[in-house]
């Protein structure tokens, strides 16, 4: 039952290591983009579970409570949510104008015409 009560630290992990192989071993750059929002995904669960007290509520000064949750890890989620979705749309547009430009979106053909190109 140990296993149990780490689930999302589990979860992450795993998240974290299918992102990271997604980001090495794929050769399309949309397939990258996805792997590092996946990557990105895994971060989040991390700093939100290290985030959470057991038993804590938000930091409200009462004398009925005696354990509080750090809400700082929760804010700093969600400006690294925002930063996430803006990168992704900016990889994406990037990939976009790379397609318009060589015709694919495979690292290994586009390394292959600029080869190409330079010997010309």
């Amino acid at each position: 039952m140990e296993i149990l009560s780490q689930f999302n630290y589990w979860i992450a992990i795993t998240l974290a290591m299918i992102g990271l192989f997604a980001v090495i071993a794929r050769g399309n750059l949309i397939k990258k983009l996805i792997g590092l929002s996946i990557f990105q995904t895994s971060v989040f669960l991390f700093f939100i579970t290290i985030g959470k007290v057991s038993g804590g509520t938000a930091p409200i000064i009462d004398i009925r409570f005696s354990e509080y949750s750090n809400p700082l890890t929760h804010v700093l989620i969600l400006t690294a949510i925002v930063v996430s979705v803006s990168t992704l749309a900016v990889g994406l547009s990037l990939c976009v104008a790379i397609k318009r430009t060589y015709g694919t979106t495979e690292d290994d053909d586009i390394e292959t015409i600029d080869r190409e190109e330079d010997q010309l």
